[in-house]
């Protein structure tokens, strides 16, 4: 079972425009749909908070503190299709920065739940 990490937008998540919370990703990732490969692990959930300066230094943490280096990280379907789109950062950038600094693959979406 893959082991992965999940990184939501937490503005979009407070508003409930959609998703009360995190249960979407977290139903995707048990089953393995939308685009999870197989049923996964999920040993972090970090919430992305505007601006967005800490995301990547609280994933690094979130990945000390349980000691467990996911095999991918996962930006959160309501992160990667909100509209409007975020403007404090691209999900490009984003993606870019965590794959270079923790050497992981990181998947832009978690579901197709409406």
């Amino acid at each position: 079972m893959k082991k992965i990490a999940i990184i939501g937008c937490g503005s979009y998540m407070d508003a409930g425009y959609g998703c009360p919370g995190e249960w979407r990703c977290l139903k995707a990732a048990a089953l393995g749909e939308g685009e999870f490969e197989e049923p996964s692990q999920v040993v972090a959930f970090v919430k992305c908070e505007c601006p967005g300066r800490p995301t990547v230094p609280n994933m690094g943490m979130a990945m000390k503190l349980s000691e467990i280096k996911p095999d991918k990280v996962y930006l959160s379907t309501c992160m990667v299709k909100a509209k409007p789109e975020c403007p404090n950062r691209k999900v490009e950038d984003l993606r870019a920065m965590l794959e270079e600094k923790f050497d992981v693959e990181v998947v832009e979406g978690t579901h197709d739940y409406h």
